[in-house]
């Protein structure tokens, strides 16, 4: 007996996905563990891989490309060889009168037809039905569509979804002209977009938020990464890995700032799955790196490139986004000195992440020139009270400013 093919639920909270192509083929023998299509979900895609080995079956009405699928949806079947399947769809789709009448002249089975006009079948979804086919796509989208790194560069400073831009290069190649020529008119929002939109707006509505800023030296984190940079080694820490591990080490004796609201009550925990707010084409993804206080630094380094790197490719699986206790986003690679984070609830605090900029300070009675680090951070006042925060950020201050003290430590 065949088994069903169904879209799974890639988040606790996922109720539909977009569907972005067969990796397999129809008719192909597949085996456990094989790739079968690709799903995008809140925020990660995700190759789905099969549970059970049989000949791949792609159901008659199941999805295209780019299509919104709901979890639980059978897209397809693993079956006997030599055995056929019969699909039956769920329910027949609406129909007015007229386009109902033009299918039984045509002969054409509506359940087998899938409505353009919100689900809603017309006439043309009727004659498209019966047109030759066009070849299913059953390659991975990452090989289905070529841009220049110009192009990609100015889409990304757009803001503009690349994807659904027509290219007029060679074989279809997007070139940076046609992006410009989209920057007037923006595409709809992708799932992605909806997601981070409903997030940020649920967490502002479900928390209190107030934002601290303070400043500090950094002169000796900056001495401490060039010391990193001539040593032998293969990975090189960035700013936001030392600012990682240094919050890692202050919320273990500030466990108030690494707690979560839940519907029972508030839980702290000693173990710090580390947040990292990520900028890439999709927009703003968040991969969490877990037990941050158990790593080196260089094991963070590494942990944090690998994470990232997959994150831009989207290639990041659902659970690798989900369980933070806290998060950290950085914009002083942009230029920023101070701003204000939006909780990633239901966490209880996020840290933002300023420039490091050189400017004058008195030390000793002396102007010198000395680096200034300006860190914001953003904390629930349901959960944690204004000074407790405070004292976090003061101890988190300390340790930018000795961080050998606390790495060694």
């Amino acid at each position: 007996m065949a088994i069903e093919i169904k879209v799974p639920r890639l988040g606790w909270n996922m109720e539909q996905g977009t569907f972005l192509g067969w990796i397999a083929r129809e008719g192909e023998p597949i085996k456990v563990g094989e790739p079968l299509f690709t799903l995008e979900g809140d925020k990660a895609v995700q190759d789905i891989e099969a549970t059970d080995a049989g000949v791949l079956r792609i159901a008659a009405d199941g999805p295209r490309v780019n299509d919104i699928v709901p979890v639980g949806k059978v897209i397809g079947f693993l079956a006997a060889v030599g055995e056929s399947i019969v699909s039956k769809p769920e329910h027949d789709a609406p129909a007015s009168p007229s386009v109902r009448r033009l299918a039984r002249e045509m002969g054409v089975d509506l359940a087998h037809v899938q409505g353009s006009a919100s689900g809603r079948i017309t006439q043309a979804d009727l004659r498209a039905h019966q047109s030759p086919p066009a070849a299913r796509p059953d390659v991975s989208p990452r090989r289905q569509q070529a841009i220049t790194p110009r192009a990609r560069r100015a889409a990304a400073k757009r803001g503009l979804d690349w994807k659904h831009v027509t290219g007029t290069g060679r074989d279809g190649r997007i070139r940076e002209r046609d992006i410009v020529g989209q920057a007037t008119k923006r595409p709809a929002p992708t799932n992605t977009r909806r997601v981070i939109a409903e997030r940020m707006v649920h967490s502002l509505r479900n928390t209190a938020p107030v934002t601290l800023t303070t400043t500090a030296d950094a002169t000796n984190l900056v001495n401490l990464r060039q010391q990193f940079r001539v040593a032998a080694g293969t990975i090189l820490p960035t700013f936001t890995d030392f600012i990682v591990k240094l919050t890692a080490i202050a919320l273990q004796t500030h466990l108030a700032l690494n707690s979560r609201w839940e519907d029972d009550g508030i839980f702290s925990s000693p173990e710090v799955h580390m947040g990292i707010a990520a900028d890439t084409e999709a927009g703003l993804l968040v991969p969490v790196i877990r037990n941050v206080e158990t790593l080196t630094l260089r094991q963070l380094a590494t942990r944090s490139k690998e994470l990232l790197d997959r994150t831009r490719a989207r290639r990041l699986t659902a659970d690798e986004m989900q369980g933070g206790t806290f998060t950290v986003s950085n914009l002083g690679g942009f230029g920023i000195d101070a701003f204000t984070p939006i909780i990633n609830w239901p966490q209880c605090a996020i840290l933002g992440v300023g420039r490091i900029e050189k400017l004058p300070a008195v030390v000793e009675g002396q102007i010198v020139a000395r680096d200034r680090l300006t860190l914001s951070l953003t904390f629930d006042h349901r959960l944690v009270d204004g000074a407790p925060a405070a004292r976090f950020l003061q101890a988190l201050v300390r340790g930018i400013e000795n961080p050998d003290a606390w790495l060694v430590g």
